[in-house]
């Protein structure tokens, strides 16, 4: 039987000395880390750091070396879990858009609805719609991806998140791959989502964003946890000088 934590004052997401190696190259050294119910966490740090091993890590896109893992009180590292069930309660955005080429917006948002959550067809299109108007791409449900620019298929992908009702959202740099004039809509979407107190993970690059709309900010180097607190102690205070060299090249 997978190991449950009682539900009261249950972190949604619970790392415990999570180790990661591919190879022998130790990508993730130990981490503790952990996401409360409702709020909302920027991952910050350089390339390589192991910031999106982490969040791959969270719903076992990547299996970890040595570690546990706990969602919403779950171990999803235990065997016995049912890990498809717990990753339905998770929505997860990539750099990449991934949507199906050959379907529609509005299609692209009812497919997994229909098959994994056996929802009607009726009721996924009115669910893909709500959160098509969410994202601000109502009038779009009949386009292919290939019509659409960078951002607003980012925008669908997260859409297509929503409509899976998921308790949190994981974002693996998602304005990374955008031009640059088409991340102010992506991140005022995620700036709704914080407002509506969805908990998010969020591997960013985005400073401003972060100290905006995070509730804490986590900076990662060398695959450990070199510091973290409120956005403004961080960004603006940092006690590290590792953070202090990075913030002095980003900032």
């Amino acid at each position: 039987m997978a190991e449950v934590r009682s539900s009261e004052n249950v972190p949604a997401i619970q790392v415990e000395r999570l180790h990661k190696y591919f190879g022998k190259n130790e990508v993730l050294k130990g981490i503790d880390f952990h996401v409360d119910p409702g709020e909302v966490v920027c991952v910050i740090g350089p390339s390589g750091s192991g910031k999106s091993t982490l969040l791959r890590c969270v719903n076992r896109l990547e299996e970890p070396t040595d570690g546990r893992i706990f969602v919403e009180g779950i171990d999803i590292t235990d065997p016995e879990t049912d890990l498809d069930g717990v990753r339905a309660r998770i929505g997860i955005v990539f750099q990449q858009f991934n949507l199906f080429p050959h379907l529609t917006v509005l299609r692209n948002l009812t497919l997994a609805q229909q098959r994994a959550k056996r929802r009607s067809k009726s009721e996924a299109v009115d669910i893909a719609r709500h959160n098509l108007e969410k994202v601000g791409l109502a009038d779009r449900e009949g386009a292919y991806p290939a019509h659409l620019s960078g951002g607003q298929q980012q925008r669908v992908a997260i859409a297509r998140a929503l409509s899976m009702d998921p308790d949190m959202m994981l974002f693996d740099e998602p304005t990374s791959a955008l031009d640059p004039e088409l991340v102010g809509d992506v991140l005022g979407v995620m700036r709704k989502l914080a407002d509506e107190g969805m908990t998010m993970m969020i591997v960013t690059h985005e400073m401003g964003f972060a100290r905006e709309v995070g509730d804490r900010v986590v900076f990662m180097d060398g695959g450990v946890v070199v510091e973290q607190g409120p956005p403004d102690d961080v960004l603006s205070n940092p006690q590290h000088a590792r953070t202090q060299v990075f913030l002095s090249k980003v900032l």
